[in-house]
């Protein structure tokens, strides 16, 4: 392998928004009295700022896509932070590959060199680097992050865990010294008290990190991932706050496991209204019935998605989150909000299950 060959790839580190360095409000006022895309833009930020002056709301946010290495980790982060966001849906990539692995101390990189000098994904794997559209992560750097989760899964007592109880002991680690960059959705999300749910958590460096785990001790108890104690713990968030809020990026499972919590509280037997408010940024569109482009208003035939504050904003994450993001901050009503540090309550709430 040509090392210099691979560091003159890796040489243009994806550099993250920061939402609090500029007021979006202006534009987005602007774009309200538009059209189209700019118009739904507008009203989606709308509806989350109503989600943030309303007392009773807790806010979900739900991370799908390649999102973390194209930039927008900051986005995620402040609003942890800031107590913008109560608990967090995500698939693996975004808190594993992405946001555990920069946490790390590893970076995603800009791929125009490679791509302007019509080097192939084959030459890119001879030179263990791994393409993410149009960005490039250094392949030999998350088998670090693999390793690294398989020795959080070794120092842990064998039993059933949540992915937020991983991703807990993940944030953990990640406080207790193991972070090289601070700026983390799983470090502050442990800090702040905040639940991070994985619902597919082995689809990613976790699951190569949990099968090497598991590898190691054939025959022995091992630590294991229960997603049905996920969608207990993040139902029984949906029955302490009442009303709720979505704030959707992209789809696919962390959509519906977010949505699906308020039939799962009906079948306990709990009345649960449906979730008051949601917007949702995607570039999915319904006409192959799959569950990322499936309207809002269609979720309420379902139970799940009330009708009158919802919002679908057919646009790219990287343009438009940033805007919604920046507008809510700035308007601050984030800063009369009363942290739930739902972590606490869920642990509280789900005592730990004995080991046989």
């Amino acid at each position: 392998m040509n090392v210099e060959e691979k560091k003159r790839y890796l040489s243009r580190p994806v550099e993250h928004i920061d939402i609090t360095r500029f007021d979006a409000r202006p534009l987005v006022e602007a774009m309200g009295r538009m059209a189209y895309s700019a118009r739904d833009l507008a009203r989606a930020a709308d509806i989350y700022n109503r989600m943030l002056a309303d007392s009773d709301c807790g806010i979900i946010l739900c991370l799908a896509g390649s999102l973390i290495s194209a930039g927008l980790k900051k986005v995620f982060v402040e609003m942890i932070r800031s107590n913008m966001v109560d608990a967090v849906v995500s698939t693996g990539a975004n808190l594993v590959d992405q946001d555990f692995f920069e946490a790390l101390g590893f970076r995603h990189y800009q791929a125009e060199l490679m791509l302007k000098s019509g080097v192939h994904d084959d030459q890119l794997r001879r030179l263990h680097i791994d393409r993410i559209y149009d960005t490039l992560i250094d392949e030999d750097e998350l088998r670090i992050c693999d390793e690294t989760v398989c020795q959080i899964a070794d120092s842990l007592a064998p039993r059933s865990y949540s992915s937020r109880e991983f991703l807990a002991a993940m944030g953990q680690y990640l406080a207790e010294g193991g972070a090289k960059c601070e700026e983390s959705i799983v470090l502050e999300a442990y800090r702040q008290g905040v639940p991070l749910f994985c619902p597919a958590f082995s689809d990613c460096s976790a699951g190569f990190g949990l099968v090497m785990h598991r590898a190691a001790r054939r025959g022995q108890p091992t630590v294991a991932i229960d997603s049905a104690k996920d969608f207990d713990e993040l139902t029984q968030i949906k029955i302490l706050c009442k009303e709720t809020g979505l704030f959707m990026i992209g789809g696919g499972v962390p959509k519906n496991f977010a949505q699906d919590v308020v039939v799962a509280a009906d079948v306990l037997g709990v009345e649960a209204p449906m979730h008051k408010y949601a917007i949702q940024i995607t570039v999915a569109d319904v006409r192959d019935g799959g569950l990322s482009g499936s309207t809002l208003v269609e979720a309420s035939s379902w139970g799940k998605v009330d009708s009158g504050l919802e919002q679908m904003v057919y646009a790219e994450a990287t343009l438009a989150v940033p805007l919604i993001a920046s507008s809510a901050w700035h308007q601050g009503h984030w800063k009369r909000r009363t942290r739930r540090n739902f972590n606490a309550a869920l642990d509280q709430l789900t005592p730990v299950e004995q080991t046989e």
